[in-house]
This record gives C-alpha cells, sequence and structure tokens, in this order.
C-alpha cells in the first residue's frame, strides 16, 4: 500500500503553500503548521513531508524550531528538507527531531559531501530529485542543471541511496495531476528504489493510480489544503 506523506511548506514560520515552485506566489494557509501536522495525526497518518522554503533560499536551515516542535508534540515520522548543506545543518536536523533529511540542491553540487552524510546515517538520507523537462532543478528550483534525472538518480542507487523524493516542477501547485509516464519510467529503470511522487496531485483518483503503479510514497501539499481531497478520503490507505 502506498505512503501516504502530507507536505507541510514553511515560510517566516507559517504553513504555505506555493505555485512551482514561485515565491511571489505563496498562499498561507495556517498560521500554525503544528496545529496542521496535529490533525494529519489524528486520522492515522504516520508520515509528513517538512520544507523549511525559507532555508532552502537561504541554504542553510532557518525554521529548525517548527521542526522541533511538530516532533516534540506528534509521533510523526518526519523527513526534513530545505537548506540542509552542512553536518551543523544536519545536527540541528536531526536534533530537533528529524527521522529523515531530504538531500537535495547538495546532492548535484557536493556529490562526496552527501555521500558521507550516507555513510553515516545510511537509509536516514533521502535523495531530492526535483525535475524540469528530465533534467534535475537545484537552489530552490531557480537552476536546471544537465543532469539528467533518471541517470542521476541510478547513480545514487548504486552508491546506497534506498530512498528518493521525484517532484516534477511543471505540476507542483498546480493540480494537473501527477507526472505519471516519469515514475514509471523511473520504476522501470531503478525497480528496487523507494520512490516518492510529488507534484501535480488533485484528487483522491491520483492516489489510486499511483498505488496501482506501485509507487511506495506520495506526498500530498495543495490538493488537501484546498479541499480537492477530504483527509477522510485517505483512510483506506493508512495501515
Amino acid at each position: 500500500m502506498i505512503k501516504i506523506i502530507p507536505a507541510i511548506d514553511v515560510i517566516d514560520g507559517k504553513c504555505v503553500r506555493l505555485t512551482k515552485g514561485d515565491f511571489s506566489k505563496k498562499k498561507i494557509y495556517n498560521e500554525n503548521p503544528l496545529e496542521v501536522a496535529k490533525e494529519f495525526e489524528e486520522i492515522g497518518i504516520k508520515y509528513l513531508h517538512l520544507v523549511d522554503l525559507d532555508g532552502a533560499k537561504a541554504k542553510q536551515i532557518v525554521n529548525w524550531k517548527v521542526l522541533e516542535s511538530i516532533a516534540s508534540e506528534t509521533n510523526l515520522t518526519i523527513d526534513f528538507g530545505g537548506g540542509v548543506r552542512s553536518k551543523e545543518d544536519l545536527r540541528i536536523a536531526f536534533e530537533s527531531g528529524a527521522s529523515k533529511i531530504t538531500a537535495g540542491s547538495i546532492a548535484a553540487k557536493e556529490k562526496e559531501t552527501v555521500l558521507a552524510w550516507l555513510d553515516k546515517y545510511g537509509e536516514k538520507i533521502i535523495l531530492g530529485a526535483d525535475t524540469i523537462d528530465g533534467k534535475v532543478s537545484i537552489n530552490a528550483w531557480e537552476v536546471t542543471t544537465e543532469l539528467p534525472l533518471i541517470d542521476y538518480i541510478r547513480d545514487y542507487w548504486a552508491l546506497g541511496i534506498t530512498s528518493t523524493i521525484v517532484t516534477d516542477i511543471s505540476r507542483d501547485g498546480v493540480l494537473t495531476g501527477p507526472a505519471f509516464d516519469l515514475y514509471k519510467s523511473i520504476k522501470s529503470e531503478i525497480p528496487k528504489i523507494e520512490l516518492i511522487a510529488s507534484g501535480g496531485v488533485s484528487e483522491i483518483a491520483d492516489v489510486d493510480k499511483l498505488n496501482e503503479q506501485n509507487i511506495e510514497g506520495v506526498i500530498i501539499g495543495k490538493a488537501i489544503y484546498e479541499g480537492r481531497i477530504k483527509l477522510d478520503e485517505l483512510k483506506r490507505f493508512l495501515c
């Protein structure tokens, strides 16, 4: 069964959503991310994808207090990303209660650093692979590299990464449906990697289809906040 992983994106300590990563298209959904996290936990959700958008821009963790409050007041398994670029960031994130860390831009820019993290923390390190037009995107989606996405994931899989979050930027926050063909291609090429789909989920039928494709996890953000997916609809995926 596919893992349901709601997203909380944080700017200035508030729960927000962007459209295609555009900071100028920010919508605040709740002043208190902890309240949102508790709502998720109350219906039986076990996982949370927490992104420090301020940290992603600052290239260092900023909203660690939000992470700390959610980790200390819920039992959610939190994967945390945004601004994790150094040993100090890693220390802060884990000490603040993160269960896993998403290595995004740094994985494309400082491979040896991420491999050192992987050697120390193993499966606690998730590869964040954001993409547009089949290429890896970095720096809060401001820069598109020449790195082919599937080759990039395959390379890290060979080096020990077991899980990746793949976000199709063109679909993020626009509720047009996930990149089903892209995820199918990744699973075909790298069948044993844990693939977490992110971006575009607009209705419960999207979750059903990803589950049918044997995708291991799905991150859902705007569809929940906009009421396109009701929390009760997710209960049948929870176990």
